[in-house]
């Protein structure tokens, strides 16, 4: 139905061989104008655009001049409808992919976020039991101190005992000591038991063995204690002790492997052979192992960067992309072929996060290394396309 006319054809009606054609009086809202068919009969509900009395239900005396225009006008405004439908249903559906795209990009700043917070709270632990073993080291170390003052004393005390002992037994002939000197002198000379006694009297007493220990307070910085910013020094203490807990359990992960799987290039072989069998994860874990045996094989994270890709981890596929091609300096023959790859796979992961722009610059430095592939041309042209698109669209 359309303003000024009514025809019944494929888009509304459809009775083949039959057409019903009206020329009415006035024009009519169409969209809400209906017409249905039932029992051999064709029900019509028309709604006026303006409410006014019409003096009949079709046009009267109509000439064939007439007729033709209001056809093709009619023709004219459905066609325009159709077009205003369609471009309305197609930034619906950039609004829906729009918005696909910002709960991404949400879930995955969420999953960065849960990570960073989990790496926070381990930090934490780490730093608290660093801290709790320097409280036991300063209590064992109080401890080992009285320790040794309590076997010392232990040591002393005897000693001391003796000595006074000694030098009781000492004062007891001196007290007799002129009458025995006087009975002495009458016929033994001057030779006595007094002077033997004062003989005996006259040795020390042995000293006691020790050993003293000097400690000094321990400094991992060689400036004094009280020109150090202890806050600032205590952090970097813990972050050294997080970053040796991490090399450590990469090490702890890596002696699970056994001797032949600790081999760059076995793990790179292992890694290809997934990827071939469609397990991307077991591959992309296989490139990781390999990564931290050595970082500086540009291949390793080319390889990783596809697996990425199936994976839909796309920022990652970049990062890993972008390693590849600044490892893979300076640009020489050899490593051309690799360098391709790289911006290819880059690109093929900007263009997926509908970033077509930076997408197309890959793919042109791809063609600039390779100039007569014709895949990534095609492909090229297909981006320069979509930008096209977004841009008239916008």
């Amino acid at each position: 139905m359309r303003s000024g006319s009514l025809e019944l054809h494929s888009g509304v009606v459809s009775i083949p061989p039959f057409l019903f054609e009206a020329i009415l009086y006035a024009p009519i809202d169409d969209t809400n104008s209906t017409a249905k068919i039932g029992n051999g009969n064709i029900f019509f509900t028309l709604y006026k655009k303006e409410p006014a009395m019409w003096d009949s239900l079709t046009l009267a005396d109509a000439g064939k001049e007439k007729l033709q225009y209001l056809r093709e006008n009619a023709v004219l405004k459905a066609q325009e409808k159709a077009k205003e439908e369609t471009e309305a249903k197609k930034i619906t559906k950039q609004e829906h992919k729009k918005y696909a795209l910002e709960a991404t990009m949400k879930l995955e700043e969420a999953e960065r976020k849960r990570i960073e917070d989990l790496k926070e709270k381990e930090r934490q632990k780490v730093a608290k039991e660093l801290e709790f073993w320097k409280n036991q080291q300063k209590y064992a170390d109080k401890y080992k101190s009285v320790r040794k003052k309590e076997e010392l004393h232990q040591e002393i005390k005897p000693l001391k005992e003796r000595k006074n002992e000694k030098m009781n037994k000492s004062r007891i002939p001196n007290e007799g000591a002129s009458n025995i000197r006087l009975k002495s002198t009458k016929g033994h000379g001057s030779c006595s038991i007094f002077s033997q006694n004062l003989e005996e009297e006259q040795l020390p007493a042995p000293r006691a063995a020790a050993t003293i220990k000097v400690s000094f307070t321990p400094r991992v910085f060689p400036t004094a204690l009280r020109e150090s910013r202890v806050a600032e020094e205590e952090e970097w203490l813990h972050k050294q002790a997080e970053a040796r807990r991490r090399i450590n359990s990469d090490l702890s992960e890596l002696e699970d492997l056994k001797e032949e799987e600790k081999n760059t290039d076995w793990l790179k072989d292992k890694g290809n052979k997934m990827f071939a069998m469609g397990n991307y994860l077991g591959a992309a874990n296989a490139y990781n192992l390999a990564v931290r045996l050595n970082n500086k094989l540009p291949l390793l994270y080319l390889n990783r960067a596809a697996c990425h890709l199936k994976l839909r981890n796309l920022h990652k596929a970049i990062e890993d992309s972008s390693k590849a091609l600044e490892l893979l300096t300076p640009p020489v023959p050899d490593n051309e072929n690799a360098r391709m790859k790289a911006h290819v796979r880059r690109g093929t992961a900007f263009c997926q996060l509908e970033l077509y722009t930076e997408g197309l610059r890959d793919y042109e430095a791809a063609l600039k290394i390779d100039p007569k592939n014709k895949n990534i041309e095609k492909d090229a042209e297909k981006i320069r396309h979509l930008i096209q698109e977004t841009m008239q669209s916008s």
